[in-house]
Parts: C-alpha cells; sequence; structure tokens
C-alpha cells in the first residue's frame, strides 16, 4: 500500500514578518508575502481616545504610540489585492467588544472565506460563532499579558503551571474542538507535547504554535506534526525545507 504525504507545515508570518520590517504594517505583509507564507497574522485593537470607535492594527496600546497604525480596513483592502489571494489570515482579537464589527470589515473586504479569526477570549470565540457559525475561529491559550519566564521572580510559579497545563490542555482541547466551540488551538511553543498534538488532530482541529524565532525548534515542531508554525522570521521556512 502506497505511503500517504504527511501534509506539510503551514507557514504562519506573525504580523506579517516582524523581525524584517516592523509588524502589522503594509511592508511587513509584503515581506511575508515575498518568504513564501501560507497565512499572515495580524493584530487588531481598538483605538483608545475613539470611544473604540477606529479598529486598529497594533499589538497593545504601547506598540500604537509608537507609530500610526493602519486601521483594520485600511489593512485589509491592502491584503485583499489580487498579490495576497493565496495567503490565508490569522486575524487575532487582543480584547473582547469588537467581534461583530470585525466580522463586518472582513464580509465587507471580501476575506471571511479565507480567515481564522483568534483570540485568548472565550466569550469572543461564543459571540463569533453565533454570529457566523462557518467562520473558523482559533483559540490562543494561554492566556499571558506578559512572559513570566523572563522575570526571575514569577519563574518558579510559571514552571509549576507550565507543568499542570501540559497535562490537563490537551483534554481540554479536544473537549473544546468536539463541541465546536473553536476549530483550531494557537499555542505557545511551550505547551506543545505529542500528546496534544495526537488529541487535537484526532479531533479534527488545527494546532498551530506561537512565537517561534529558532530553526532548531521549527524542525522539532514539524518532527512532531503541528499543522502550522507562527514565525516573525519566515526565513526560516526556507532554511527548513533546505535542511
Amino acid at each position: 500500500m502506497p505511503e500517504v504525504d504527511a501534509p506539510r507545515l503551514r507557514r504562519v508570518g506573525h504580523k506579517g514578518a516582524d523581525l524584517i520590517v516592523p509588524g502589522n504594517t503594509y511592508a511587513s505583509f509584503d515581506a511575508a508575502l515575498a518568504a513564501g507564507v501560507d497565512m499572515i497574522e495580524f493584530d487588531v485593537l481598538p483605538e483608545r481616545g475613539s470611544g473604540g470607535e477606529r479598529l486598529m492594527l497594533a499589538h497593545d496600546y504601547e506598540d500604537a504610540a509608537r507609530r500610526t497604525p493602519h486601521t483594520l480596513e485600511d489593512g485589509l483592502g491592502h491584503l485583499a489585492s489580487e498579490r495576497f489571494a493565496s495567503v490565508e489570515l490569522d486575524v487575532d482579537l487582543k480584547l473582547p467588544g469588537y467581534e461583530l464589527r470585525v466580522l463586518d470589515a472582513l464580509r465587507a473586504q471580501g476575506v471571511l472565506e479565507r480567515s481564522l479569526i483568534s483570540s485568548q477570549y472565550v466569550s469572543s470565540l461564543r459571540a463569533i460563532r453565533e454570529a457566523e457559525p462557518s467562520v473558523r475561529l482559533g483559540w490562543t491559550v494561554p492566556k499571558l499579558k506578559r512572559d513570566p519566564f523572563r522575570s526571575r521572580r514569577t519563574v518558579p510559579a510559571a514552571v509549576l503551571a507550565l507543568q499542570v497545563a501540559r497535562v490537563l490542555l490537551p483534554a481540554r482541547a479536544a473537549r473544546a474542538l468536539s463541541a465546536r466551540r473553536c476549530d483550531a488551538l494557537m499555542v505557545h511553543w511551550r505547551l506543545v507535547t505529542p500528546r496534544l498534538v495526537r488529541r487535537v488532530l484526532a479531533a479534527g482541529g488545527e494546532l498551530y504554535v506561537w512565537t517561534v524565532d529558532e530553526l532548531p525548534r521549527l524542525r522539532t515542531l514539524d518532527a512532531l506534526g503541528v499543522t502550522g508554525v507562527i514565525t516573525n522570521d519566515p526565513r526560516l521556512f526556507g532554511a527548513l525545507a533546505r535542511a
């Protein structure tokens, strides 16, 4: 019986290609496209001081304060062009409360069918599922505002929490996928285990891993069979193919 080829790793550019050109910008999206990505991840945040009326492409408010961010509508207009027609979009909602406006913007630009909407907030996923049952949803875990491994003070507690999460997440993920609360898991690389990969794929879901900027780790995740890897430097995928 002939062997069935394993699915090719999906190549996802974080904020476009944030290590090549500052992310969430047209230039960064263009750099990701030039590097051959399958999907571009970008962040959506309501603007402060406007009553949240404008949605902007920014990871957080510090990021937004350092530059003049594109609006969601303008960013989608760029990504809706013919050059990006074969590239999927991972639209990452940084806060709850504006989910339906994002759906409307994606519909207006004709890109909803090639979009995956991700969020750390289960309430956001629920609101989108109720409004548009067919849209692909990604549940981002863990729910963190900052990396606890960057501070010596928080590392011991973070190690313990990580060990517990790695045990519990496979079953939680499988339940969420089976109940159609999401279609994909967007998981930090520290949480990825062979058991998690097996449970997610067995439940019919996808597993995307963030944020991976080192070639050895990329090789390890590819060997585990994850669906895709999200990186700030999509040139790594070329290095992986040449290895």
